[in-house]
């Protein structure tokens, strides 16, 4: 079989197997949705959290981490070294993460109150409005800050537009991990996996993951679900 043969088979078996996985996927994108919409700052620094947690970590323990962090309270009043203590187990550098999690709870939180929604929406406030269904004007603008604000610690590009998106608010932005590389490579997106990702060649490669998205007609956020299941067998977050 030609080279192009064999991307045509390629692609149409993409979108067969999104077809077959389209349901689940766009239900667990409705499901990001709602946090925004219905879900209180605690569930929002939740999702925070797992995406600090999930760096060069498992999404499943990762998640069992902040789990844990919720069943007692600590996420959101424990000290530095106990949350340190019940990542040890689950997540690689917990002292760091640690860290990470209290500064930000910290820069997030108002008279000993968490106020995500707050400093996000006053971030926006005079730009464009902070709607969710006008979402595609601002996700990129919301993104940069975040992963440029040093008070938000732990989050960059990658983990900022993993916040955005469990929060319902990212679904056009790539989450560039090495299952996403992986198949961007199985695709012919890209050559070969980036030995790092600056932003310029993070945004990069997001422009050509956005240009295949419009090519295969499945939208960035599902795509992303869908190469996540191809590489763990679980559409998951």
């Amino acid at each position: 079989m030609e080279n192009g043969e064999k991307t045509k088979s390629a692609l149409e078996n993409l979108r067969k197997a999104y077809r077959e996985k389209r349901e689940e996927i766009q239900k667990r994108l409705r499901d990001f949705r709602r946090v925004w919409q219905n879900g209180s700052d605690e569930v929002i620094f939740s999702e925070l959290t797992f995406c600090i947690c999930a760096i060069q970590n498992k999404a499943e323990l990762s998640d069992d981490a902040v789990h844990t962090l919720l069943s007692n309270g600590t996420l959101f009043h424990g000290s530095q070294s106990e949350i340190a203590e019940i990542l040890r187990s689950k997540v690689r550098f917990h002292n760091q993460k640690s860290l990470y999690i209290v500064e930000t709870r910290k820069y997030f939180s108002e008279k000993s109150h968490l106020r995500v929604k707050d400093v996000l929406n006053r971030f926006l406030n005079g730009k464009i409005p902070f709607n969710h269904l006008t979402i595609q004007p601002f996700h990129q603008t919301l993104r940069d800050w975040l992963a440029e604000n040093p008070r938000v610690m732990g989050l960059g590009y990658k983990e900022s537009s993993h916040f955005l998106r469990n929060i319902g608010l990212g679904e056009g932005l790539a989450i560039l991990d090495r299952h996403i590389l992986t198949n961007l490579i199985r695709f012919r997106v890209i050559p070969e996996m980036p030995k790092s990702l600056t932003k310029k060649r993070y945004l990069e490669i997001e422009k050509k993951t956005r240009k295949f998205s419009q090519r295969v007609e499945i939208p960035m956020a599902d795509l992303d679900l869908l190469f996540w299941s191809f590489e763990t067998g679980k559409i998951f977050k």
